[in-house]
């Protein structure tokens, strides 16, 4: 691909309004490891609407954004967090920007 290409993950969570305030901390809580540690990470937005909450990552590469799906600090760490305050699953969608 290009020297152009980039790529976003966008997860969206149902999460309670009440909880909203944990689901926060946990975003906060891992903004700067994920910016400084994931390979190819670009960006961090946490976007709230009142039907849910998305989460979306830029990333320099689609291979970038699908080895973080796969690394220990989104299973391990994120999603151990995240699972108690969902109320349904994710929805994890990789877009590519050209």
């Amino acid at each position: 691909m290009a020297s152009t290409e980039k790529a976003y993950l966008e997860i969206t969570l149902k999460i309670d309004i009440k909880e909203r305030g944990s689901a926060a901390a946990i975003y906060a809580k891992y903004k700067q490891p994920f910016l400084s540690g994931v390979a190819g990470a670009t960006s961090k937005e946490l976007l709230v609407r009142n039907e849910d909450v998305q989460v979306l990552h830029g990333f320099k590469t689609l291979a970038d954004a699908d080895n973080y799906l796969k690394s220990g600090l989104f299973n391990h760490d994120v999603v151990v967090e995240l699972k108690p305050l969902l109320k349904a699953a994710p929805e994890i969608r990789i877009y590519l920007a050209g």
